[in-house]
């Protein structure tokens, strides 16, 4: 992936972090979904005083898009910290890795860690989730 586009996802996820609402915890995550058709969708980590209702950034953006219909995806970045000071990488949790399992080629879809625009690691999510289960498992 061009380095113009990684650091354009990443500038999208830092973004995010201004929506988030994160009052219990204070750990504000932003994500940046890359479409297959080159459409970005942002999401953020919206709290919930329940807790369970909490959603976090990378499945809000994958909700986005797949609510408007789109189902193939190349890359996701994703950052986060405490009151939003990005100070070491928030790779996705089990949830958000297996909803990119359904969606995603584990062998090609990226996953950006990002805490700023020249510090970032890309991996597969074949990496982040190496014996993950999908809807090839079904078939």
């Amino acid at each position: 992936m061009e380095k113009a586009l990684v650091q354009k996802l990443i500038d999208t996820a830092i973004e995010q972090l201004n929506f988030s609402y994160t009052p219990y915890s204070h750990f504000k995550v932003g994500a940046a979904l890359l479409a297959k058709n080159g459409t970005i969708y942002g999401g953020c980590n919206i709290e919930n005083a329940a807790y369970t209702p909490t959603n976090c950034a990378e499945r809000t953006a994958f909700f986005k898009a797949v609510s408007e219909g789109v189902r193939t995806f190349d890359a996701i970045c994703v950052v986060g910290g405490k009151d939003g000071v990005l100070t070491e990488y928030a790779a996705p949790c089990g949830v958000c890795r297996q909803v990119m399992m359904e969606f995603c080629d584990p062998d090609s879809f990226q996953v950006i860690l990002a805490t700023s625009r020249e510090q970032y690691d890309v991996y597969t999510l074949r990496e982040l989730l190496p014996l993950g289960f999908g809807p090839a498992n079904l078939a």
